[in-house]
């Protein structure tokens, strides 16, 4: 069984695995390639498994559910609040038919997906509150710039915010102007989810030559140049067990490899943090 790397994720005293699991439109995928790849996931140390109660409306917490039934305690297991639902009650209701979806007592960490109409304010207090009840380990935050965060900080004080998770692969490293810096000083973990541009790996010279002399994949190039910040962690998507043990695969990249890498795909200007 390899042993996919940890680092200590934000400000929470645990190491959780660089390289998790996403699950966003599994809903699509053959059910039971999908449980056997979450399985397989959870085997190989990539126990950051990622969901959220939008992704096929409920349909894929459940299948998560399934496949952690009898390895729930093995899991770093995360989950959404949509932010229509982001209420104080309405925060403190999803978590709960989130949990009853994933069969659980608890999630390890719950996130605002992203901002809409509802206060911050009322939000970060349903956190705490379902913190406090013992039904969220910690909590965080999804698609938020650096003002955002700056607003999150002021509302909960250091400390408490604990992830931001956000657009992060080679043809869009916007979050490396601002929001990863921000999130570097405040001790703020970084999720990037889509590491392959939401299955539009790129065709690259590059990353072929380099996948050849590591005797690896793009894919995993990928992931290794986006994990080389200390603070980012990536949750890449995959339904097919082959493939996530190509993912949970250890790669070391030197700064030559990085260096052409960045080259490769170079950082633009910012215009405004991408979502999808």
């Amino acid at each position: 069984m390899r042993v996919v790397e940890s680092r200590r994720f934000g400000p929470l005293r645990i190491d959780v695995p660089v390289i998790g699991l996403g699950t966003w439109k599994m809903e699509h995928d053959d059910r039971a390639s999908a449980l056997a790849a979450i399985r397989r996931a959870v085997d190989l140390g990539m126990t950051h498994i990622d969901t959220a109660e939008m992704y096929g409306a409920g349909r894929v917490e459940e299948l998560v559910g399934e496949a952690l039934a009898d390895i729930r305690d093995r899991v770093f297991l995360v989950s959404k609040v949509l932010p229509h639902n982001a209420s104080r009650e309405g925060t403190v209701r999803a978590c709960e038919a989130s949990l009853r979806r994933l069969r659980t007592d608890h999630l390890d960490l719950y996130l605002l997906h992203w901002r809409e109409e509802i206060p911050l304010g009322e939000t970060i207090a349903a956190f705490e509150k379902l913190r406090e009840q013992g039904k969220i380990r910690a909590w965080g935050v999804s698609n938020f710039d650096d003002e955002d965060l700056d607003e999150a900080l002021a509302l909960s004080g250091a400390g408490a915010i604990t992830c931001n998770q956000v657009l992060y692969h080679l043809g869009n490293r916007t979050i490396e102007h601002r929001v990863l810096p921000w999130c570097e000083k405040h001790g703020v973990a970084v999720v990037a989810y889509s590491p392959f541009g939401s299955g539009r790996m790129p065709k690259s010279r590059v990353l072929d030559e380099l996948a050849a002399q590591f005797n690896t994949t793009p894919y995993r190039l990928a992931l290794a140049f986006l994990t080389r910040h200390k603070s980012v962690f990536a949750i890449p998507k995959s339904a097919d067990a082959a493939h996530v043990e190509q993912l949970a695969q250890r790669l070391e990249l030197d700064e030559t490899a990085l260096a052409k890498i960045d080259a490769a795909f170079p950082l633009t200007r910012w215009q405004g943090l991408p979502m999808l």
